[in-house]
C-alpha cells in the first residue's frame, strides 16, 4: 500500500508547472485532483512495469530503465537532442576526434561514500569495454582504446578512430557509472541485484517475480541539467512492480493499485486518456521492430525471395489495424523515423504488391502449390522458420502484428512458422545462430543512426559481430557506416547514414514493421513523471503527489 505523503508548499522556483485539471472517472470514481490540490511531501510511487530483468543494470533496455534511477551518467540528452551536463560539467573532443576530455562536478559521491572522480570514470570505461555492460562494450568496440585520469576531476578517453557521436552515445543508460570500490569488493551477484551508484535512488529489497523497492538517496546532489529540480527526489520510494500481463497493468491503474504503468496496449490507449490519466509516449530512435532475413543459409540467400516476401505484405495495414493509430508503422528496416539521419527513400522502398511477389516466386521455380496453398519446389514446401521472443522483445501487440505477417505471406505461398521463444530459450541462444531461423525480428535502441555499425558490421573471425542478424558480410556497407560515424560535418554524416539505409533496403536485407514505443499512463495525482530522451524510460526523481 502506498505511503501517504504530507502537504508542502508548491516549489515554483524548481520549475513545477501548475496542475492541469483532468476529467474522467475510473471504477472508483473521479481521478481528478481537487482544484486546490497542493504538492505533497514523500510517499511511495507504485509503478507497474511489464518485464523483470536479471540485473538492475546491464545491456538490455529493461535494465537501462532501472539503472537510470540508480546510476548517473557523464552526460544526458535533452528533449531537443542536445547533450547536457550530468556528472560531467564540460567535455571537449580533440581536433582529430581521437580523444575526449571530460571535467567532472566537484563533491559528488557514490552511496557507499566513495568519491566520483576521474580515476573511477576511467575504471568504468575499462569495465564497460571488457564486457561489464555488454551493450556499452558493443558501442565502444572498434573505437575505445583507453581512459586516464588527468587530475582528480579530469578524465581523458582515447579512441582508435574519429567518433564525433561519442559523447551523444554516452547519454544511454548502459553507461551508468558505478562505484569502483563496489565493483572490486562485492560479488557479481551483489552488484547485479543492487549496484552502487550516485543516483537519485538506491536499491532496497528485490522480491524476485514481484517487485523492486527503490529508496530515495537523501544525499543526492547530481541530477542532470535537464532534470526538473535539484536535490533529492520528492518521493521516498518507488515500488517497481513486475506485471507481465498488459490487461492486469491497466486494471491496476484504474483500481488505484498503481500510480503509473508502462506499455499501455494500443486497444486501451484511447480509453485511458479519456478517463483522465496522463499519457506519455516516446517513439524509440535506433533500429525499429524489423524483419532481418538470414542471407547465409536457407531460402533467403536468394535476394528475389527476400523481395517476394516483402512484396507479399501490406505491412502498414497490419500495423494500423493492430496499432489503433498508436503504434507507428515503419517501413525502414535500418533505423526508425525518430532517428537523426533517417532515410525516407529506404522507408518507401517496398509497398504491397502481391502480383510482383508471385512473379518473383514463379521465376525462382516455386510454381506448384500444395492443398493448403503453400508453394512447393522439388517436393519441398516453402517453409519459413520465424522464432520471436514473446513477452520480452515482442509484446502482445507485436505478436498480433507477426500473426498478420504470417497470414498475409500465405497468399503468396509462404508457410511462415511462428515460434514463440520463452526467455530461457532466448537466453540459451537456441535460435540465434545461422541455423536458428530464416527470419528474425527485433529492435535496438540508439540515439543516432550509428546503430547501423552494430547491426551491419561484418562478422569476421578476427572481429566477430554477433549482432549482424542477417549474417550479411559486406565491406562496402561497413565502409559507408564507418565513414558516417567519423564524419564531423552533420550533413555529410546524415547523407552517408542514409546511403547505408538505402543499400540495406535495395538488397532487401531487412525491412521495417513498426517503431518501438515507450508508453506510460499516470494517475493525475502523481505529477512530474517524464521520459528521458535517450531511450524513453520513466524518470521518478522529479515525481511528486498532489492532494
Amino acid at each position: 500500500m502506498r505511503k501517504h505523503p504530507t502537504k508542502t508548499v508548491p516549489l515554483i522556483a524548481a520549475g513545477i508547472v501548475a496542475m492541469v485539471a483532468l476529467s474522467g472517472c475510473s471504477a472508483g470514481g473521479s481521478i481528478e485532483p481537487a482544484a486546490n490540490a497542493k504538492q505533497l511531501t514523500g510517499g511511495t510511487v507504485s509503478y507497474g512495469h511489464q518485464q523483470e530483468p536479471a540485473c538492475v543494470f546491464g545491456g538490455w533496455i529493461e535494465q537501462a530503465y532501472l539503472s537510470y534511477q540508480v546510476l548517473d551518467n557523464l552526460v544526458s540528452l535533452d528533449k531537443d537532442h542536445n547533450i547536457v551536463p550530468w556528472l560531467a560539467e564540460t567535455w571537449q573532443a580533440s581536433d582529430d576526434q581521437l580523444s575526449w576530455t571530460f571535467t567532472l562536478k566537484e563533491g559528488v559521491s557514490f552511496t557507499d561514500g566513495t568519491p566520483v572522480n576521474a580515476e573511477v570514470i576511467a575504471y568504468n570505461f575499462d569495465y564497460w569495454a571488457a564486457g561489464g555492460n555488454s551493450t556499452a562494450a558493443v558501442w565502444l568496440g572498434g573505437y575505445y582504446e583507453s581512459a586516464e585520469a588527468v587530475d582528480d576531476l579530469t578524465v581523458k578517453v582515447n579512441l582508435a578512430k574519429p567518433y564525433p557521436l561519442f559523447a551523444e552515445n554516452l547519454t544511454q543508460s548502459y553507461f551508468g557509472v558505478q562505484s569502483q570500490q563496489a565493483l572490486e569488493t562485492r560479488t557479481d551477484e551483489e552488484n547485479c541485484a543492487a549496484p552502487i551508484g550516485s543516483g537519485a535512488f538506491t536499491v532496497g529489497e528485490w522480491n524476485r517475480g514481484e517487485n523492486i523497492i527503490l529508496h530515495r538517496n537523501d544525499d543526492y546532489t547530481s541530477p542532470p541539467a535537464n532534470a526538473k529540480h535539484d536535490g533529492p527526489a520528492y518521493v521516498e520510494e518507488v515500488d517497481w512492480k513486475f506485471i507481465s500481463d498488459a490487461t492486469t497493468r491497466v486494471s491496476a491503474l484504474r483500481a488505484g493499485e498503481a500510480d503509473a504503468i508502462y506499455d499501455v496496449p494500443a486497444i486501451e490507449w484511447k480509453g485511458v486518456g479519456e478517463q483522465g490519466y496522463e499519457q506519455l509516449k516516446y517513439v524509440t530512435p535506433g533500429r525499429p521492430q524489423q524483419i532481418s532475413f538470414n542471407t547465409a543459409k536457407g531460402i533467403f540467400t536468394d535476394e528475389n525471395l527476400r523481395k517476394a516476401f516483402v512484396y507479399s505484405l501490406d505491412r502498414k495495414s497490419i500495423v494500423d489495424t493492430i496499432g489503433k493509430g498508436v503504434i507507428p508503422y515503419e517501413g525502414n528496416g535500418a533505423v526508425s523515423q525518430t532517428t537523426p539521419g533517417y532515410s525516407e527513400k529506404a522507408a518507401d522502398a517496398y509497398s504491397f504488391d502481391l502480383e510482383k511477389a508471385n512473379e518473383l516466386l514463379d521465376a525462382a521455380g516455386w510454381t506448384e502449390r500444395d492443398d493448403d496453398g503453400y508453394r512447393v519446389k522439388d517436393g519441398k514446401t516453402l517453409d519459413v522458420q520465424f522464432p520471436y521472443s514473446g513477452g520480452t522483445i515482442i509484446n502482445a501487440d507485436g505478436a498480433s502484428i507477426l500473426q498478420g505477417v504470417q497470414q498475409q505471406a500465405k497468399a503468396a505461398g509462404f508457410k511462415v512458422n511462428l515460434i514463440p521463444i520463452p526467455p530461457s530459450a532466448a537466453a540459451s541462444g537456441k535460435y540465434s545462430g545461422v541455423d536458428g531461423y530464416d527470419i528474425s525480428v527485433g529492435y535496438w535502441t540508439s540515439v543516432n543512426a550509428g546503430i547501423q555499425y552494430i547491426n551491419w558490421r561484418q562478422n569476421l573471425p578476427e572481429s566477430p559481430n554477433n549482432w549482424n542478424s542477417a549474417f550479411y558480410n559486406d565491406p562496402e556497407l561497413e565502409d559507408l557506416i564507418v565513414r558516417a560515424n567519423s564524419a564531423i560535418d552533420l550533413d555529410e554524416q546524415n547523407a552517408l547514414y542514409a546511403e547505408a539505409q538505402e543499400y540495406i533496403a535495395d538488397r532487401a536485407l531487412s525491412v521495417g514493421l513498426y517503431d518501438r514505443l515507450s508508453t506510460l499512463a499516470v494517475n493525475p495525482s502523481l505529477k512530474g513523471v517524464w521520459q528521458e530522451s535517450s531511450q524513453g524510460g520513466p524518470v521518478f526523481h522529479d515525481a511528486y503527489f498532489v492532494g
